[in-house]
């Protein structure tokens, strides 16, 4: 609960340069300490807001955002779990050239990234941010040698928002197929975690398969338990999920079968249904 620099400060102020925090950049105050300062580019990574068009033009070769998605798709706050989510094969990083849109911006490169089968938010984020440090280096490495970057405008088709992760994201909604679901447990893994309620206890899931359904058992009916997990019924008949880790409310994460070992969990018990309301569901 300490408020710690980050290692891109640690590493600066060990090299004597100096460090800039200002909690707005909206501040024309704030701004114009900045802009005083000549720079030749600026480079923005998981920075979430928009920046103002004086601190675009601020920078003589502009700005560079790396961005965790192969836009134009997945433009916005969560590209890394609306793209597990949605079950994409494939992801990437872009570098672009920011402008006043939400990464609408001109195309510099992208790089390619399968995404795994059991690939969860942390996972891919590794990935991605060790891709996306090669990236704007190379990219860097290139504005130094040539003086300038090419660039080219996003195509108009393909267009998605990755909408920030909401209350309603959240919570596991047992009517959907098992296979969403399970796609949706990887997408919130490792933050903020897919939340379920069973018996009045909250928990939150960490891992879970797809397996053979239950015909005509209730969405969220614990169809079986066991070393394997706890298996659930779904929207879909076909299939069911089998929880296999889980996170009980101040606790630590733990294999199913060890959390049914100091609970009464048994077959027809039932996870809520439905996700609380207040939150945008889609992505």
């Amino acid at each position: 609960m300490r408020l710690t620099p980050s290692p891109v400060k640690v590493f600066a102020q060990a090299q004597g340069l100096p460090v800039a925090q200002p909690a707005s950049l909206r501040d024309p105050a704030a701004r114009t300490l900045l802009v005083a300062v000549p720079l030749d580019v600026l480079v923005v990574a998981a920075y979430g807001l928009i920046l103002p068009q004086e601190v675009l033009t601020w920078p003589r070769c502009g700005c560079l955002n790396i961005h965790a998605s192969r836009l134009p798709r997945w433009r916005g706050a969560a590209p890394i779990q609306r793209a597990i989510d949605a079950g994409d094969a494939a992801t990437g990083v872009t570098i672009m050239q920011m402008d006043a849109g939400l990464d609408t911006g001109p195309i510099i490169s992208v790089v390619d990234i399968p995404i795994a089968r059991r690939e969860t938010a942390g996972t891919l984020q590794d990935k991605l941010a060790e891709a996306g440090a090669r990236a704007i280096v190379d990219t860097l490495g290139r504005l130094a040698r040539e003086g300038r970057l090419e660039a080219a405008p996003q195509p108009a088709q393909g267009v998605t928002y990755a909408a920030k992760i909401g209350p309603a994201d959240i919570a596991v909604d047992w009517r959907q197929p098992a296979a969403a679901i399970e796609r949706r447990i990887r997408a919130l893994d490792p933050s903020p975690g897919a939340a379920a309620r069973l018996d009045g206890s909250a928990l939150k899931l960490r891992a879970a398969a797809t397996i053979a359904g239950t015909a005509h058992a209730v969405p969220g009916t614990v169809v079986a338990v066991g070393d394997a997990g706890i298996d659930v019924a779904c929207g879909d008949a076909g299939e069911a999920l089998r929880i296999t880790e889980v996170q009980p409310a101040g606790g630590k994460r733990m294999p199913a079968a060890a959390y049914l070992r100091g609970r009464a969990v048994a077959p027809g018990m039932r996870f809520e249904a439905s996700p609380p309301r207040g939150g945008p569901a889609g992505g």
